[in-house]
This record gives structure tokens, sequence and C-alpha cells, in this order.
């Protein structure tokens, strides 16, 4: 399964601690595939600066580098199907482009993709994602 990971929700899921530790897990077992572009490394890189560090950015780019359950996508098209913040679009034609399951967000801006019947995506919060994978 192909899916799509808003930065936020990522960003919150690499501390033990954390109660979305969960979706590193799942990442690090394999069960989905992570699609990304580089537009969309190159903002994990500079939230993962600004809250962590230079070095724990740089390490966890690695690892997703390195990780056989990444799949670059290169994109062709621009949808620019999100008017509010044109900055989330780069997820959105990410998922298009990979023929994604879903984007996981908790991201408002990701709902008007709801109502949108062509093209077809689905948003999957997390806590929905975590039952989806847990349900497959």
């Amino acid at each position: 399964m192909r899916v799509v990971i808003d930065t936020n929700q990522l960003l919150t899921c690499f501390s033990v601690r954390s109660k979305s530790h969960w979706l590193w897990q799942a990442f690090k077992n394999q069960e989905f595939e992570l699609c990304v572009t580089t537009e969309i490394l190159d903002e994990y890189a500079e939230i993962f600066e600004q809250k962590y560090s230079f070095e724990v950015a740089e390490l966890i780019l690695d690892i997703l580098l390195d990780s056989p359950n990444v799949i670059f996508i290169k994109e062709y098209f621009f949808w620019g199907l999100i008017k509010e913040d044109l900055d989330d679009n780069k997820f959105v034609d990410c998922a298009l482009m990979a023929n994604a399951s879903c984007i996981v967000t908790e991201d408002r801006h990701f709902n008007i993709l709801k109502s949108i019947p062509f093209p077809k995506i689905n948003i999957l919060k997390l806590d929905d994602f975590k039952y989806f994978l847990e349900s497959n």
C-alpha cells in the first residue's frame, strides 16, 4: 500500500514517548510504502531541522533515503486542488502520481479534497490510518 504522509504527522512519530510512534514502527516494519518527491523531502528536512537539529534531520532523511519502502515520485502534473494553502499541493500531486491509497494528515486544508469528485484522493487522519493498517 502506497501512502503520502504530511510533514506534521511524520514529525511527531519518532519519539518512543509519542502516541503516534506506532507510525514509525509500521514504516520500519515495511507495512506501507511511503511516497515522496524531492519537494516533500525538502520540506521534511526543513521542518525536522527546526524541530530537532540539523544532525537529527540529516539522520532521519538518511534513513528515509535508504529505506526500501520509500518510493520516489517524479511530478509531471500540478493539479493545484488546494487553494487555501498552496504549499499542501505537493502532497496531493505526489499522491496522484503515485496512485497512493491515501494521504495521512490532520491538516484541515486537505478537507476540500473530499468534495472534489475527480481525481479522488482519500484523506485519512492518523488514527484512521492506524485502523486501516490494522484491518488489512
